[in-house]
């Protein structure tokens, strides 16, 4: 074949592979359709990698065989590290993982930008070098920031900078001036300044925002780690790549707005790092007694309830508890008591974490609900067990205006008959706010790993 031929046949599998991402975001909105949708990715991927290849070695402007060793080198590389991160990241770090990766997108944009600047030097894409460092830079330490906080590595809580939003507002005008300027003078300097203050606004950003909007801030970077990807795709001239990142970063986006919609939160705050939120005034403090029980207390009110709810937590994944709470389930199922799930959107610090680990369990989707789904439904419900939430089921994101996570909608098990709470100590979540759903009447705490008190009830029932 030709070196156009192949070329041709190159852009035709880019097209195939386009479909096939495409079809595979249609299948990953759904459970029942997930699995198919990711094997449409991964094939898509496929392609898209074996036609880059093999385009890569027709244009290369150096030996074949010199082109070929730094791909396999790439890959070798690549696939080392990718395989030992899958085979020992825990799917508690998931959430932290996904930001870790988005930052190397950002990275990858911010060299792209740089690389066709001094190598290719082309005038009419002086705005798509320049933007696409400067989506790369703010994904980059937006991303790593996130990494930090999700790992805790560094506190959840906001960094709470004096005039935090004209900083925000300063950097971003200061950055439109400076585009200007490396349009008429073409000069590197312009560049390097921008990418300096682009890193400084990515780290502002996702500093502060709290640990409770970080599940947003997570599919946020993503839209981010899209645009960058699209932007490299300009620079490099590359149509999957465009095609591909714009999949991203509009999915993302979506997703994000839903999040907020979910979670009561201003898209654009959350997007500019709380820009516009007022500072709240001190939470109420939280005074009164709570009540313990133990494994074969709750299997016995379990026995006699005609309807229990279970409201998983991010608790549920750190002990690997899934197992045995589907066990559980099963058990009383077959007892012919009623057992539902009330997922929270942000249940886990990642959209889905919750839906992944019941489905790996292999808990019927059917009895899997979201949270507008089932709240209307804890007053008539007889047992609810919270395995590992803290925020989501906190009363005061409802009662308490000066809450820090005051507005956002949380599931309200509160209001059922008996709540028992599957908990290690009375800390608080991940917002790091009191909850008073433990001093509650009706709620009583088992505490515990959480796989070893679903396994003691399991025992005496």
């Amino acid at each position: 074949m030709s070196a156009m031929s192949i070329t041709i046949a190159s852009q035709a599998a880019y097209l195939v592979a386009a479909v096939l991402f495409i079809l595979s975001l249609a299948g990953l909105s759904k459970q029942e359709t997930a699995r198919r949708g990711n094997i449409l990715g991964m094939i898509g991927m496929a392609v898209a990698i074996i036609a880059t290849i093999v385009l890569a070695l027709v244009d290369s402007a150096r030996p074949v065989w010199v082109t070929a060793l730094l791909i396999a080198l790439v890959f070798i590389i690549g696939a080392a590290v990718g395989t030992w991160r899958a085979r020992t990241v825990e799917m508690t770090q998931m959430p932290e993982l996904i930001a870790m990766l988005h930052s190397f997108v950002g990275a990858a944009a911010v060299l792209i930008g740089y690389n066709s600047f001094l190598t290719e030097h082309d005038v009419a894409h002086l705005s798509e070098i320049y933007l696409g460092v400067l989506i790369g830079a703010v994904t980059f330490t937006g991303s790593i920031i996130a990494y930090l906080k999700l790992a805790g590595r560094i506190k959840s809580k906001p960094l709470a900078l004096p005039g935090r939003n004209a900083i925000n507002v300063g950097l971003l005008v200061v950055m439109a001036a400076m585009l200007v300027w490396f349009l008429m003078t073409d000069s590197i300097w312009a560049l390097a300044l921008m990418t300096v203050l682009a890193l400084l606004l990515g780290l502002h950003l996702v500093a502060s925002i709290g640990g409770g909007d970080m599940p947003v801030v997570i599919s946020m970077l993503n839209s981010y780690s899209g645009w960058a990807a699209a932007a490299a795709g300009f620079m490099l001239d590359n149509n999957l790549l465009i095609i591909t990142g714009s999949l991203v970063g509009s999915s993302g986006a979506i997703l994000s707005y839903l999040m907020c919609k979910a979670m009561n939160r201003k898209f654009m705050a959350v997007i500019f790092g709380g820009f516009g939120d007022a500072p709240k005034a001190a939470a109420a403090k939280v005074e009164g007694e709570y009540h313990e029980v133990q494994a074969a207390e709750v299997a016995e009110e379990l026995k006699e309830a005609h309807s229990v709810i279970i409201a998983p937590g991010y608790g549920m994944a750190v002990a690997k508890a899934q197992t045995a709470v589907a066990t559980l389930v099963e058990r009383l199922r077959a007892q012919g008591v009623e057992v539902r799930f009330a997922v929270h959107p942000v249940a886990g610090r990642l959209p889905g974490h919750m839906n992944v680990l019941l489905a790996e369990a292999k808990v019927p989707y059917d009895i899997v609900l979201e949270m507008d789904e089932i709240n209307g439904d804890f007053p008539s419900t007889d047992v609810v067990l919270v395995i590992g939430a803290n925020d989501t089921v906190n009363p005061s994101a409802a009662e308490d205006p000066n809450s820090p996570i005051a507005g956002m909608p949380v599931l309200e098990v509160w209001k059922a008959k008996h709540v028992v709470v599957l908990k290690r100590s009375m800390a608080t979540g991940y917002a790091g706010v009191q909850n008073p759903l433990f001093f509650r009447d009706n709620t009583s705490m088992l505490f515990g790993d959480a796989k070893a008190s679903v396994e003691a009830v399991l025992g005496a029932l």
